[in-house]
């Protein structure tokens, strides 16, 4: 580890560049877990907005229980970029998902943060040796993704770029852990990354089947809600598709199952967004959601991730979910 980087376990600021729905959450997660956050963010009325965010996931947060020291009053608006970064221990930019913005913004996170620094982007598919090509330091430079939102949901994919020190990911790795994240360390920069490939192909198959008429989009939401939803939450597909196996395990599910793979049930390629297929899609949610605006179908959704966070919690084994 660099000699003047501060350790993971000794982070006490961390400043959160850009407040969006995933920027905000992050800034949640880490008032909850006791760390003074500085946020910047040049969007008209980004800090309202915020604070909203802060009022509907703060009782949430409450109920899953706050680190010693969370307090909302830890937060602190910088009017600049340069005020923000200013004596930060980590950095996460999130930032919209736009390469030659990414390019522009972590370039000036570069020339105004101290080199030791960490810095990582919440970037949902782009890759930091693309994203860091203008940066003196890139090797400080990772990708710290995480799932909406960051607030509840426990993961972050960390990814270094092609010019990132391992120690810088190593340490990332740690810091995360230590500020209640699962981290997932990737071996490989990878489009993408893990999480949103493998919900990228329901995804594409969930729009083939609307754009077809073999489902509506509240059947397909009710086919994984009540179905292998609920088995994911516990253990993912893989091990999930272990015990399909029986006592054979995976290597007879396999075996069975195999030959299934060469059947045409699901269509990887994604089908053309026409502005039928988008008004359908739009036209099942709305459907679904009944009239329940997006804050109260949040509220919703968070009451129930406590819910289920406090359930694992029960029935994780040595950390493994």
């Amino acid at each position: 580890m660099s000699a003047g980087r501060t350790a993971p376990d000794a982070v006490r600021t961390v400043t959160v560049i850009g407040t969006g729905v995933i920027g905000g959450g992050w800034a949640a997660h880490f008032l909850r877990r006791g760390y003074d956050v500085v946020a910047w963010d040049p969007g008209p009325g980004a800090r309202e907005r915020l604070e909203a965010m802060l009022d509907n996931a703060w009782p949430s947060l409450e109920r899953l229980g706050l680190s010693g020291g969370a307090r909302r009053d830890r937060l602190r608006w910088a009017d600049t970029l340069e005020e923000a970064l200013a004596g930060a221990d980590f950095v996460q930019e999130s930032s919209p998902e736009v390469l030659d913005r990414k390019v522009a913004l972590l370039s000036e996170i570069d020339r105004l943060t101290d080199p030791d620094v960490v810095v990582a982007s919440s970037t949902s598919g782009l890759l930091m040796s693309d994203m860091a090509v203008d940066c003196v330091h890139p090797e400080r430079f990772v990708v710290g993704h995480p799932f909406n939102p960051p607030y509840l949901i426990p993961l972050v994919e960390v990814v270094g770029g092609q010019k990132t020190d391992p120690d810088a990911v190593t340490w990332a790795d740690e810091f995360y852990t230590l500020a209640g994240k699962r981290s997932l360390r990737m071996d490989h920069e990878v489009p993408g990354f893990v999480g949103n490939r493998v919900q990228e192909a329901l995804w594409r198959e969930a729009l083939h089947m609307v754009d077809s008429g073999q489902a509506t989009v509240q059947q397909i939401d009710d086919s994984i809600a009540y179905g292998p939803g609920l088995r994911w939450a516990i253990m993912g597909p893989m091990l999930t598709f272990h015990l399909a196996g029986g006592p054979g395990g995976m290597g007879h599910m396999l075996d069975h199952f195999g030959p299934a793979l060469l059947e045409p049930w699901t269509r990887l390629e994604a089908p053309e967004l026409t502005p039928q297929l988008r008004d359908r899609v739009v036209a099942g949610v709305e459907e679904e959601a009944g009239g329940r605006t997006v804050a109260q179908l949040e509220q919703k959704r968070d009451a129930f991730l406590v819910d289920l966070l406090l359930l694992l919690e029960k029935y994780q084994d040595d950390g493994d979910a």
